[in-house]
């Protein structure tokens, strides 16, 4: 599988603590990889690395097997590659769901009707696009997260972190959720997806990162599926 962001003995330190410790791993292309670990144990801090949000203290980043710089055009140009969706989905609460997805389009250069075509195509694709006139605070946990997926894919990425995407779902929600970021992975793209949730270790036949105290403690291959 070819390699499409690699870490290589990086660590981060704030303020004299060791966030991450001696972390090297890599992402292929159309591969899950899922992080698992306590809370504090650095997985947000390792998400942000790989977004190229996190400047390690020390050690070594390649994206498409050249040096990643953390300076000049090559950061906003990975993140164009990259989609994000974070715990407490980070909605803009006075723009309705239409303008959120497409925002995500206009700060990349998208612009007018092409971004709020390509915003509804993501919007159609998690099963909002009937929602696409309301503004955030009228939806569910479930439907605003279902937002926030549909954001992340607006601009077609090639790999999607997810820090903790279910944490502050139900149960029914959470599952609706994990099957649309299963769908995505499905289609082609590169997914890490970072829980405290040891139950979610079975789920896919994915590659297993441990986190503990800014190390990795064990990685391993998974054979189960669902």
């Amino acid at each position: 599988m070819t390699s499409l962001i690699k870490l290589e003995g990086v660590w981060v330190e704030k303020k004299r603590i060791k966030v991450l410790q001696d972390i090297s791993m890599e992402v292929g292309r159309g591969e899950f990889v899922l992080v698992l670990g306590p809370t504090g144990a650095g997985k947000s801090t390792l998400l942000r690395v790989l977004h190229l949000d996190e400047r390690p203290t020390r050690g070594r980043v390649t994206i498409d097997g050249r040096k990643a710089k953390f300076s000049g055009k090559e950061v906003p140009l990975w993140r164009r590659r990259v989609g994000v969706i974070f715990q407490d989905f980070k909605l803009l609460p006075d723009r309705d769901v239409l303008e959120n997805v497409a925002f995500s389009l206009y700060v990349t250069g998208v612009q007018g009707s092409k971004a709020r075509r390509k915003a509804l195509d993501a919007l159609t694709s998690v099963g909002m696009a009937h929602r696409r006139h309301d503004m955030p605070y009228v939806l569910s946990g479930g439907e605003q997260q279902r937002v926030a997926i549909a954001r992340a894919l607006a601009h077609e990425p090639e790999l999607i972190l997810a820090d903790e995407p279910t944490g502050n779902l139900d149960r029914e929600a959470a599952e609706e959720v994990l099957e649309l970021l299963e769908q995505v992975h499905k289609g082609g793209t590169a997914v890490v997806l970072a829980t405290h949730k040891w139950e979610l270790a079975g789920r896919w036949p994915s590659r297993r990162i441990w986190l503990d105290r800014g190390r990795i403690v064990r990685q391993d291959e998974s054979s189960a599926g669902r």
